[in-house]
């Protein structure tokens, strides 16, 4: 990407968002990030001149404001993606309005783009490649909340005069990965030496490494057509269990695997693939980095 606009990016210290400010800091462009107020997570962040960094919490995007103009907006911050959380019908519906906040901040910077992340979970369960205008039908509340902020917030930019993408993300891993995820829970018991407790593992799998991903939001940025939905994943389905076993020879080949020792969970999806063609044909964009070499790299800026 060899453009030099001004970004400004909430959700930063997240994995994503950490993958993003590092590739603008290695293009030597300098970048504000806003995060939660008291975070402990801001070592996540590289330290640099190149960052400024704004603690403000959700609830206050409505009132921020900031003397600079910016060209981008990315947000990427969400209250509660995972636990109990994820069902809470009150907490999801105020992402809904943070997220029209944030919209309204980026409008007041002088953005010219907002970029909205959204989920994989928008979608629900499906059995065919996923693009930008296939039939959703999410299951949870947070997949609801996302889908509708996506709509509305992309709405709100047509009426201010900004134009939008919202990014559905798949599976994406790397440095910096909530210890929540799959990938990390794999990583921590193979170290260890110990078997994961796995289902059997047979659903066909979109996995993406963060830097990819980030370079892929840069784009969309820079070139994604204005009112679009992307998804994003590489576009390479395999089986998930195929996955887990190139993690377990980078990590420690003498580890067994658990397959089948856990059941699928309710409205588990069997079919998850990213049709990335549009998102290729508009931007240029492909993903570079293999799942194994991806493995290698989070292993190493994890130590």
């Amino acid at each position: 990407m060899e453009s030099r606009e001004k970004i400004i990016i909430s959700g930063a210290t997240g994995m994503i968002g950490r993958a993003i400010v590092c590739r603008k800091i290695q293009d030597g462009d300098e970048v504000t990030c806003i995060v939660h107020r008291n975070t402990k997570r801001l070592s996540n962040l590289p330290d640099s001149e190149r960052l400024k960094v704004l603690e403000c919490n959700l609830d206050e995007y409505g009132s921020l404001s900031l003397d600079e103009s910016y060209d981008v907006f990315i947000h990427l911050a969400w209250d509660a993606t995972s636990g109990a959380g994820r069902d809470d019908a009150d907490l999801q519906m105020r992402n809904i309005q943070y997220t029209l906040d944030a919209v309204h901040l980026a409008h007041r910077l002088g953005c010219r783009k907002f970029i909205g992340a959204g989920s994989q979970a928008e979608y629900g369960v499906q059995s065919s490649p996923l693009t930008g205008d296939l039939a959703v039908n999410p299951q949870s509340g947070y997949g609801i909340a996302k889908f509708a902020s996506g709509k509305l917030a992309m709405m709100l930019c047509r009426s201010l005069g900004m134009e939008s993408n919202w990014v559905r993300i798949l599976s994406v891993y790397g440095p910096g990965q909530g210890k929540q995820t799959l990938i990390a829970y794999l990583i921590d018991c193979i170290q260890s030496g110990q078997t994961p407790d796995l289902t059997p593992c047979e659903q066909t799998w979109d996995y993406l490494y963060s830097e990819d991903a980030a370079e892929a939001i840069l784009r969309i940025a820079d070139s994604g057509v204005n009112g679009k939905v992307y998804p994003l994943g590489s576009g390479c389905g395999r089986h998930l269990a195929d996955y887990i076993r190139d993690l377990r020879d980078a990590v420690n080949p003498n580890v067994e695997l658990g397959f089948g020792r856990k059941e699928y969970y309710p409205h588990q999806p069997m079919y998850l693939l990213a049709d990335i063609s549009e998102l290729t044909r508009d931007t240029g964009w492909k993903p570079v980095t293999s799942f194994s070499e991806g493995i290698r790299k989070t292993l190493e800026k994890s130590r």
